[in-house]
């Protein structure tokens, strides 16, 4: 892999910083917009990036890497590439950092275009290493939120890894960006206390390591209201804890079983605008309407950036009256449960799963309890059917002593099914 210009240890930007997008586009009252979107060959990577920039709307690119550069197949995605085969994401360290930053050359022009790597591995120093020696310094994850749901990794060896490479993205990069996955795991089914405790801790997780430019994140669930509670507790709650860092928030639209219908989906990623305004979230990442059924093109993404964006403009800035729900009391005393173990937030957290005092709902991975369960109230809402060791209570419907097989399916397609009646009731 050639090192290009960043060889001597130095940092070179290929394109704006995007902790300053970011703060810019804030600062001009407008909401940021993000595809999920990666091509394996660069011409059709690049022509995908500029149709998203050129869209007339606020965004910032994503370039999402392939399965096999996630778990550090780097051979065999290299071996695709030079067979023709498709990849379902960007190689980015099979292609190299001299041929990326070339990819990237003048994207962000005098614009505050940004570009941000995506890549969902528990071992990620050789991605971080070919991002950064390619001009580019925001990426995403975390030592938990890319290890539980996504790998067989024990969490102590991922916690090992992002704990290097939190301090080399600080070292090589003045201006680098990470964003927490945590407010994600698994995108769906999880109660909002966790979330926010989670992306939280992976926020002090970097601060710990040197970074100063972060997000966190939240996933859209089940119920409008309770998820703006739990985005007003992650703000109130990151206010309290995260000091030594600029921080922001980011807004995921519904990332489990998406809406068949068109007109389904489309409501959903407008719904999921209207929360991102409704709770000044400053960044927001959209599916498309085709996730049901195929992997979206340039033309599906840029779709569904236009909507979200016309949508959330459409609902403005009137922020309403949020119910507290619980949430904030519930994740500080789970961030709260997890720092009196250990002041190093990476062995605190490894304690914490080993102690079941975090405990992710149907997550199979070794590391995790898999003593908690979540169900959906009658009104919507996500609510703890048990919570094992965890230092929060249950508030399990009356008369149910256990979820079903039926149970689980029902609450999966609960949003997909929810939206697909709407919508067919309309015609």
């Amino acid at each position: 892999m050639s090192a290009g210009p960043a060889a001597s240890g130095g940092f070179v930007p290929a394109v704006p910083s995007f902790g300053a997008a970011v703060a810019a586009a804030r600062a001009a009252g407008e909401l940021v917009v993000q595809p999920r979107m990666g091509f394996a060959t660069r011409p059709a990577m690049r022509r995908g990036l500029e149709a998203v920039r050129d869209v007339p709307v606020r965004t910032v690119g994503t370039i999402t890497l392939d399965s096999y550069t996630r778990v550090g197949d780097h051979a065999s995605a290299r071996r695709a590439l030079d067979g023709g085969q498709s990849l379902n994401g960007y190689p980015l360290v099979a292609h190299g950092a001299a041929a990326t930053r070339e990819m990237t050359a003048g994207l962000g022009g005098g614009q505050h275009f940004a570009l941000q790597v995506r890549h969902g591995s528990s071992l990620p120093l050789d991605i971080f290493r070919a991002l950064l020696d390619a001009g580019l310094d925001a990426t995403e994850g975390g030592p938990v939120s890319y290890c539980l749901p996504y790998s067989r990794t024990p969490l102590e060896h991922s916690v090992r890894a992002w704990a290097r490479c939190c301090e080399m993205l600080a070292a090589r990069s003045p201006t680098a960006h990470l964003e927490s996955f945590g407010g994600c795991l698994l995108g769906q089914l999880c109660p909002p206390g966790l979330l926010v405790a989670m992306t939280v801790l992976e926020g002090l997780f970097f601060e710990q390591h040197g970074l100063r430019d972060i997000s966190l994140s939240y996933a859209q669930q089940t119920h409008f209201g309770q998820d703006a509670a739990a985005i007003a507790a992650l703000r109130r709650l990151a206010g309290e804890m995260l000091t030594r860092s600029r921080w922001h928030l980011v807004l995921y639209t519904y990332m489990g079983v998406f809406p068949r219908t068109e007109a389904g989906a489309l409501a959903l990623l407008r719904h999921s605008a209207a929360l991102a305004a409704h709770t000044g979230v400053d960044r927001l990442i959209v599916k498309t309407p085709a996730e049901a059924h195929r992997i979206p093109t340039v033309e599906d993404n840029v779709l569904a950036l236009t909507e979200a964006a016309l949508a959330a403009s459409a609902y403005g800035t009137r922020p309403g009256a949020v119910a507290d729900d619980g949430v904030y009391e519930e994740a500080r005393a789970l961030v709260e449960a997890v720092l009196e173990l250990d002041a190093d937030v990476g062995r605190a957290l490894v304690a914490a799963f080993a102690r079941g005092y975090l405990d992710v709902p149907y997550c199979l991975h070794a590391d995790n309890a898999q003593r908690s369960r979540s169900w959906i109230d009658g009104e919507g809402r996500l609510r703890w059917f048990s919570v094992g060791s965890m230092p929060i209570r249950a508030q399990a419907p009356p008369g149910t002593s256990r979820l079903r097989a039926d149970d689980l399916l029902g609450m999966l397609s609960h949003v997909q099914s929810a939206f697909d009646h709407a919508a067919l009731a309309r015609i």
